[in-house]
């Protein structure tokens, strides 16, 4: 069993996924990472899960329709959206979804550090 809250990763790229990975950790969270939202999905490890980091364009599932799927079986942790194709239209959808925020890629680490901190401030 974990001891602390998880935070899951999910992106197509595998250097993205690394890096994020990486910067998660040194902040002290555990962390699981998944090539694809299906992969995430069918993992069915949210129960632990203080917040998602999620590409938005990938093969298959889209980061949004993974995140609408979680939405509607209820089960549905925080969201942070990244993105190296950022529109107005994305923008607008995720924060309908509830996310809490969309980064263009490349992501500033200090950004992600402050929406981890803000989500657990006893992290800080």
């Amino acid at each position: 069993m974990l001891t602390h809250p998880v935070v899951s990763i999910v992106d197509d790229d595998s250097s993205v996924r690394l890096a994020t990975r990486s910067l998660v950790r040194s902040l002290g969270w555990d962390v699981r990472v998944y090539e694809s939202a299906e992969a995430f999905l069918d993992a069915d490890e949210v129960a632990d899960v203080a917040c998602i980091i999620s590409d938005v364009q990938m093969p298959g599932l889209s980061g949004l329709e993974m995140y609408e799927c979680l939405l509607e079986r209820g089960t549905a942790p925080p969201v942070i959206f990244i993105t190296s194709f950022p529109s107005e239209a994305t923008l607008r959808h995720a924060m309908k979804l509830g996310a809490i925020c969309v980064f263009s890629k490349p992501v500033d680490p200090a950004a992600i550090e402050q929406r981890l901190e803000d989500l657990d401030p006893s992290r800080a």
